[in-house]
């Protein structure tokens, strides 16, 4: 079949061109729809947190330890498995990944104490690890750079759509059909998801409607078998580095909001756990909204200027920082669930801005290892710590202390990214010199 496509002529490759620009969003869509699995199976645990603390009289230490099983896991495997990715084949790696977490979220619905949850959670993480990340690299592979940090950042919204879908149906189902139809709801959407995607998107045709816009990026690309940039590449340059630690330390705050707003409605707004999963559902619908609004103002406002796009950054964790750190000081009101709610909206902001300048600070041909690197981040610094951090000052200071400390990290992001601003000129000019290189070394 492959052959039979190379084989044809230029003008009836010109004749397909109508397919050519539906596939890039046929593929968008379908890896979109599998984040939001991702993030369903992930996510699904908060919604029924109240339900398993009572059940197997667990601390908030312990179910914080639930979450961040998956995080922790993400961030060790995101890089390596990464790598495997870049080589073994993007398109084929997706799959397997997707068969892997539906499978032990499943065992997750078979559970029958802590240490069996806890085990079946890291094996989610497992399967998860590099999603993010090879996913985003694909749908960039097929998308001109001009629209990267919108793209990235409706990307990254399936995180946040997903986390909603899972608290707010996880909720439902466990009081109408019990907890484990809540897990097992989620690994049905699933391997359903990855059976679509396997049918009608393959290596071959990722390879076919790959492109590369802007003098660096089409340099950029690499034929297969082609010259790689060097993995250390990854690192060499200062800018990428801020955006790395950046990133992971702006996306602390709202991995609490995910994992613990379904607790917060619970326990001080006395929501039974269906109704608090829709409340927090709510919120988390917001900061998915955020995540493409902020990715599309990035995108307009750094069109003529790419530095503009850590400014965009910057005001983002700003906003956050100050909504959040009021909100949740100032009762269970209006006013209160007003300021959590722009607060959610901008938490993760950043993303699309930082992925943007991600992909603009290294080799295309790294880009998935790259984005890898990025996941990481995000992993270790937001998503396991910051449950985490705040189930383990629950126990000792109540929950609504811990998640008004939260948002102090934003401070720490904006010092990160202010830094990366700074060094922006300089790590660009050396992707320029490596991509230089690498094209005298090809010729």
């Amino acid at each position: 079949m492959v052959s039979s496509v190379t084989a044809v002529p230029m003008h009836s490759a010109r004749h397909r061109s109508p397919k050519s620009r539906v596939f890039p969003w046929l593929v968008f869509a379908l890896t979109f729809a599998l984040l939001l699995s991702d993030y369903m199976s992930r996510q699904v645990l908060s919604a029924v947190f109240p339900v398993l603390k009572a059940e197997w009289a667990l601390t908030d230490a312990n179910l914080a330890s639930l979450s961040s099983a998956v995080a922790l896991m993400v961030g060790i495997l995101a890089v390596p498995l990464s790598l495997v990715a870049d080589r073994w084949g993007r398109v084929r790696s997706l799959v397997l990944m997707v068969v892997i977490w539906s499978a032990a979220t499943l065992m997750c619905a078979l559970a029958t104490s802590f240490h069996q949850m806890l085990l079946a959670r890291f094996i989610v993480g497992v399967g998860e690890a590099a999603y993010g990340s090879v996913g985003i690299a694909v749908v960039l592979s097929i998308f001109a750079p001009r629209v990267h940090a919108a793209l990235s950042g409706a990307f990254i919204a399936g995180g946040s759509f997903g986390s909603m879908v899972g608290v707010a149906l996880g909720g439902l189902i466990a009081v109408h059909l019990g907890w484990r139809w809540a897990f097992a709801a989620m690994a049905i959407f699933g391997l359903i998801l990855v059976t679509l995607f396997r049918a009608l998107v393959s290596e071959a045709k990722i390879a076919r409607h790959a492109v590369g816009a802007g003098p660096v990026d089409s340099e950029c690309r690499v034929p297969s078998g082609g010259i790689r940039a060097p993995i250390s590449s990854l690192f060499t340059s200062s800018g990428v580095v801020c955006a790395y630690i950046g990133s992971g330390l702006q996306i602390f705050c709202c991995a609490v909001l995910f994992a613990w707003l379904p607790s917060y409605f619970n326990r001080y707004h006395h929501l039974a756990a269906d109704k608090a999963g829709a409340a927090a559902a709510m919120f988390v619908l917001l900061s998915g909204s955020g995540l493409i609004i902020c990715g599309i103002i990035t995108d307009r406002v750094g069109r003529s200027e790419a530095s503009r796009k850590w400014d965009t950054a910057i005001v983002y964790c700003a906003i956050s920082l100050v909504c959040l750190s009021v909100g949740f000081r100032l009762g269970t009101g209006v006013v209160s669930l007003v300021l959590i709610g722009c607060g959610a909206f901008f938490c993760a902001g950043s993303s699309g801005p930082i992925a943007a300048m991600v992909a603009n600070l290294t080799h295309r041909s790294v880009h998935a290892s790259a984005m890898g690197t990025l996941t990481l981040a995000n992993n270790l610094l937001g998503l396991a710590l910051g449950p985490l951090v705040v189930g383990m000052l629950a126990d000792h200071i109540g929950l609504l202390k811990a998640l008004q400390l939260a948002p102090v990290t934003y401070l720490a992001a904006i010092g990160v990214l202010l830094i990366g601003r700074r060094r922006y000129p300089d790590s660009a000019r050396r992707l320029a010199a490596l991509t230089e290189s690498m094209a005298g070394t090809n010729r």
